[in-house]
């Protein structure tokens, strides 16, 4: 009896992890037509930009990785290297702390305000209020990008 209750829980697990994979992609497909591409690629823009100079290649790096997440968010998240590792690093002290003040002044602010723009036109649909989520998200990661980093939700 309890071999079996324990292969169902089993089974109903396995299939629930399949669904919300299936659920991801299709949330995924629908961000990408949707209008996630465009907020993609003004990310990696920005990072093009930063990597023209040498000094700009820390904010390059970020931009890269918040880029390819704000072009297949779900299904994964943005997290603090601080946080995830539980020891600091470049990114996540001082320097990180500096070189987000600057991110912000420089391009951050329009980074955000696409998103937010996004957002408020994802809103004006029921179904578009998981999109105008994400986006709000992808504002407030627009504002301090250096120390953070995507991983894959399990």
């Amino acid at each position: 009896m309890v071999k079996q209750c324990s292969y169902n829980v089993t089974r109903f697990l396995r299939r629930c992890c399949e669904n919300w994979k299936m659920l991801s992609l299709l949330l995924n497909v629908l961000w990408v037509v949707l209008g996630g591409l465009p907020m993609a690629l003004a990310w990696w823009l920005a990072a093009l930009i930063c990597a023209a100079s040498i000094i700009g290649l820390p904010w390059a790096r970020s931009c890269w990785v918040i880029g390819k997440f704000s072009l297949w968010p779900f299904g994964s998240r943005a997290v603090n290297r601080r946080d995830l590792n539980g020891r600091g690093d470049l990114g996540t002290g001082l320097l990180g702390l500096l070189g987000n003040v600057v991110w912000f002044l420089v391009a951050g602010w329009w980074l955000a305000l696409g998103h937010l723009s996004s957002a408020l036109a994802c809103f004006v649909t029921i179904i578009g209020i998981p999109f105008g989520i994400q986006h709000i998200k992808l504002a407030l990661i627009a504002f301090t990008p250096v120390g953070m980093t995507v991983i894959h939700k399990r």
